[in-house]
């Protein structure tokens, strides 16, 4: 038993000293492998999950299958004697055995996913959709970059709005103007983002005056400029959304934090000096209001990524998260399990630039020391 224990320190101890030693010349980038590590980690088990779960969902995919081509048979063929029956019922049978075999659907959940894994990591393959044959690279490339556009556009507008605004309301605080928009940020808030998707596309539809379709009708290529001006009419209501919602909680956060700065001891030191009200605004205050949005800001990411899924899908906007839903809802395997990957490590590699750029920021973060 002392053996054993001995053998289990001995190798605890050769592979933690390397890393301690890294670490101690190294911090943030020992901090960064350290991020990346159990981000993999993360998505190695949600992937498992993720198949695990279409394995408890009823039915799958050939069962679909097969269900509309008997529904397409019984239309056509009314007139055929009920003695073919059983032949059908025992042809159909084989025919989804066979389909399951070819699917690799007929083995438990966990060998599929290796077996994914394996040609993922190994082949750089992501397979192939089971339900169109077409390559799922090729379906994630054709829809990913939209997504990415769209909740691009809406940080950036989210960030540069809040930043004003709630700088600018933090020297107006206790004002009955301040009150009016404190308040109307958290109603927008709060307010259900779906109800308010649904209630601007019916606006859209009843005036006439945006689409009711976030994407043009024509591709990019045959004419980039009209597109461009098309693309911004066609979002402009979703983004609308997008920003309304998201601009209420990072704003009122942004003018709280000014208002903790502005009541610490060295705002009265620098306003004792005599150092003007916009220098201490700009120079001091506003920079420490940097660390709590780097920190939100991933959350923030990950939420306008989750939530444009339903503005996707309300606004038929061919983006990841549509691609997504449709794949669920047929039971595409590879494809659900490709599009949430990626989202996933979109998501987690938001976090973690987010934890590299509050390092750089805040010269009093020393990752890696006690």
């Amino acid at each position: 038993m002392n053996k054993l224990k001995f053998y289990f320190q001995t190798i605890k101890y050769v592979v933690s000293y390397p890393w301690n030693i890294f670490r101690k010349r190294m911090p943030l980038c020992s901090f960064v492998v350290s991020r990346i590590t159990t981000m993999l980690f993360l998505l190695f088990f949600l992937g498992l999950a993720l198949f695990a779960l279409m394995a408890l969902a009823p039915g799958d995919i050939v069962d679909n299958m097969m269900s509309q081509q008997i529904m397409q048979a019984a239309d056509g063929g009314k007139g055929m004697a009920a003695s073919n029956s059983g032949s059908e019922k025992n042809f159909s049978e084989l025919q989804m055995q066979k389909l399951r075999e070819e699917f690799g659907l007929d083995k438990p959940f966990y060998v599929q996913y290796f077996k994914w894994l394996k040609r993922v990591v190994i082949h750089h393959d992501l397979g192939t959709s089971l339900v169109s044959r077409a390559p799922v690279s090729f379906l994630i490339r054709s829809r990913i970059w939209n997504s990415v556009l769209l909740n691009l556009i809406s940080l950036v507008f989210i960030t540069v709005f809040s930043f004003l605004l709630g700088v600018y309301f933090s020297s107006k605080a206790g004002t009955r103007l301040d009150t009016a928009v404190t308040f109307f940020a958290l109603f927008f808030h709060a307010f259900p983002g779906i109800l308010l998707l649904i209630l601007l596309q019916l606006f859209a539809s009843l005036s006439g005056l945006f689409p009711v379709t976030a994407y043009p009708d024509f591709p990019f290529g045959s004419a980039p400029v009209k597109f461009t001006f098309s693309y911004a009419h066609h979002v402009f209501l979703p983004l609308f959304a997008s920003f309304i919602g998201g601009l209420g909680g990072t704003m009122r956060m942004i003018r709280a934090t000014m208002l903790d700065q502005l009541g610490l001891p060295y705002i009265f030191a620098l306003r004792a000096r005599g150092i003007s009200e916009k220098r201490i605004f700009l120079n001091h205050a506003f920079r420490n209001t940097l660390n709590p949005y780097i920190t939100g800001s991933a959350n923030l990411l990950a939420s306008l990524f989750s939530g444009s899924m339903i503005l996707e899908i309300i606004f038929a906007y061919p983006g990841i998260g549509r691609l997504t839903y449709e794949a669920v809802l047929q039971q595409d395997i590879n494809l659900v399990l490709a599009n949430s990957m990626f989202s996933s490590a979109l998501i987690l590699l938001g976090m973690v630039i987010s934890d590299i750029l509050l390092a750089f920021v805040d010269p009093r973060i020393r990752y890696g020391k006690e």
